[in-house]
């Protein structure tokens, strides 16, 4: 094995035999590696492109429900108006084939069960699921519901930041003391059909009538344990029975590589307390990629530096795979399979 003084002193012919071999390992690495984005936005071939580079095996791309009521401010997103009746299944169909472009343009193909996706991963291919932040597009019919799993959704995210009809948000003023009658009856029909429930963005109470209500494991898409000093985003982090309510009833929390973290380091260590409060099996990632608030993770390069930063501080390969994709997987095969 070369040495660090042997590796300074080589000849530079040896030099590029070396980055060639390690570029190849470090290939290797990511193909062998479990890889699922519980959680992403990516709005650019360029990032699509870098998708592909880093041999990401699947994630959730999020269309936004609300994303027309969104308005950004000091202190944080804040809603401002409300859709008009239809309006929300509009904007809903506008985005789905605005990634359907980008779905064309780039070769990849989308897949909406297990086994297609299980295929896919086989052959070394990214298979994205699509998926909605905020339910908005129900506009109080569950028949959008199946409409939009008969197009190919397959996660929904009950609220976002806009009040809806499902329930609480953490960033609102309570509206229906936790999870609403028709909340209730989304997480049902979501069940039968076979859809990942994501409740990101939900209150405890919300959460915990999620939890009471579904048959299925669910997942909390991109969020991070509450500390100290507060930022304007804070407000969308967990306490930790928050967090403890996902991990007891068998799902995962995507951590979220955003401002709440001043570097990749400090979200390396919060990452870490989140497995030491709920455990290995419940906690994956969720990139928020292109939609994030002053992210750690800017890309998908940066993925796997969070990855090697978790081994250097003392996880092992088996437990690296878990965080990047194996525990999504898990409940994604439970849901979906």
């Amino acid at each position: 094995m070369l040495t660090r003084r042997s590796f300074i002193t080589n000849t530079g012919a040896t030099l590029a035999q070396i980055g060639i071999a390690g570029a190849l390992s470090s290939t290797n690495r990511k193909k062998t590696l479990a890889t699922f984005d519980l959680h992403c936005h990516p709005r650019s071939l360029a990032t699509f492109k870098n998708i592909l580079e880093n041999h990401l095996q699947g994630a959730f791309i999020a269309l936004v429900a609300d994303l027309p009521l969104l308005r950004r401010t000091e202190t944080g997103i804040v809603p401002d108006g409300k859709f008009q009746p239809g309006e929300a299944w509009a904007e809903f169909e506008a985005q789905w084939n605005q990634y359907q472009s980008y779905f064309s343009q780039t070769g990849i193909i989308p897949v909406s069960s297990w086994k297609a996706f299980s295929q896919s991963r086989s052959r070394g291919n990214f298979a994205p699921f699509l998926a909605c932040e905020g339910a908005d597009f129900l506009d109080g019919s569950l028949e959008n519901l199946d409409r939009a799993y008969t197009m190919g959704l397959r996660s929904v995210q009950l609220v976002h930041y806009v009040p809806n009809a499902l329930g609480d948000l953490q960033t609102f003023a309570p509206q229906h003391n936790g999870l609403s009658a028709f909340g209730k009856s989304a997480v049902q029909r979501m069940n039968e059909l076979g859809m990942v429930i994501d409740v990101a963005h939900a209150s405890y109470d919300t959460v915990k009538g999620v939890v009471d209500t579904s048959s299925d494991p669910v997942i909390l898409s991109h969020s991070i344990l509450k500390k100290p000093p507060f930022s304007p985003i804070s407000a969308r982090a967990l306490t930790e029975d928050h967090a403890r309510i996902i991990a007891q009833h068998g799902g995962v929390i995507g951590m979220w590589p955003s401002g709440l973290s001043n570097d990749l380091d400090e979200f390396a260590d919060s990452t870490l307390r989140m497995i030491d409060l709920v455990g290995i099996n419940h906690v994956g990632i969720g990139t928020d990629m292109d939609a994030n608030y002053k992210p750690v993770i800017k890309n998908y390069d940066d993925f796997y530096s969070w990855s090697d930063l978790l081994a250097e501080k003392g996880l092992q390969q088996e437990e690296i795979n878990k965080l990047t994709g194996g525990n999504a997987l898990r409940v994604l095969k439970k849901v979906l399979g």
